[in-house]
This record gives structure tokens, C-alpha cells and sequence, in this order.
């Protein structure tokens, strides 16, 4: 069984499993820190889910507020023992009732054309491919996605 938890975005768990996420998309890349936006912190983040089975924590995502009405999904990450589980759907989940509670009307994202794994599920989980929007304007190697809330 599943259980999604908010966690402090200094929170260990979170932390591995974002290391963990690092070395996979340098691994994908070919090259050290590979993306193009303003790194999430403490700071800037709104809310930060780490989903576990049992003790042991196996996904995570996060949400930073771009306004009233609007967040970005940021650091969804499953290890890769997990993936096809339904871990990502149901941090997913959490995050856009999450989202809703707040008021938002829209999520949106970014993603890398390395990522076709990823592609492929926020499409099937209702996301539009959208114009690189932000600081993701300019890069060649984003995706951005949106979905109406």
C-alpha cells in the first residue's frame, strides 16, 4: 500500500530520492545538471510529497506557486523498481488535489525530450503539450505541458 506524505523539502527521504533523480537525467543528458529553469528550494516550494511503501520511500513531487491561480509540478521522480505501479499516478493525484485546494485552475511543466517515459504519462494523465513558457523559453531540449484543474 501506498501512502503519500508531506515532507519539508530538507526532509532526507526527499532529498535521496531527488539525488537519485539528478543521476538519472545526468545519466540521460549525458552531462551534469541538464535543466534549463530556476532550480526548486525550500524557498520557492509550495508543497513537497514523498510517496512511500511501508517505510520505504519510493517516489516524490512537488508544486511551486507561480501565482494565485497557477503552479508548476516540479521533481516527480519514482525509482525505477516502482515505475509501473501506480506510484506516479498517485503522487500526481496528490499534487492536483493539492493544487485544487489552493485555488489553482492550471499546472504546468516541464520535461525533457530525453523523457519520453515521462511524455507519455502526463499525456495519457490529461496534459497538453503547451509552448516552453518561463525560464524554458529558450531550451531545445524542454516540454512543457498543461492541464486545466
Amino acid at each position: 500500500m501506498i501512502e503519500i506524505r508531506e515532507v519539508a523539502w530538507a526532509h532526507a527521504d526527499g532529498v535521496g530520492l531527488r539525488d537519485r533523480q539528478r543521476e538519472e537525467l545526468d545519466a540521460r543528458y549525458g552531462r551534469p545538471d541538464s535543466e534549463p529553469g530556476i532550480l526548486p528550494s525550500a524557498a520557492d516550494m509550495t508543497l513537497f510529497l514523498v510517496a512511500y511503501d511501508g517505510d520505504l520511500p519510493v517516489g516524490c513531487g512537488g508544486l511551486r506557486a507561480l501565482d494565485d491561480e497557477h503552479g508548476e509540478i516540479k521533481r516527480m521522480y519514482v525509482e525505477p523498481a516502482h515505475r509501473g505501479t501506480g506510484v506516479s499516478t498517485a503522487i500526481l493525484r496528490a499534487l492536483e488535489t493539492a493544487a485544487r485546494a489552493r485555488g489553482w485552475n492550471r499546472l504546468v511543466l516541464e520535461t525533457g525530450e530525453e523523457q519520453p517515459d515521462a511524455m507519455r504519462f502526463y499525456e495519457r494523465e490529461g496534459y497538453t503539450r503547451i509552448p516552453n513558457f518561463g525560464h524554458y523559453a529558450g531550451s531545445a531540449l524542454s516540454r512543457c505541458y498543461e492541464k486545466r484543474l
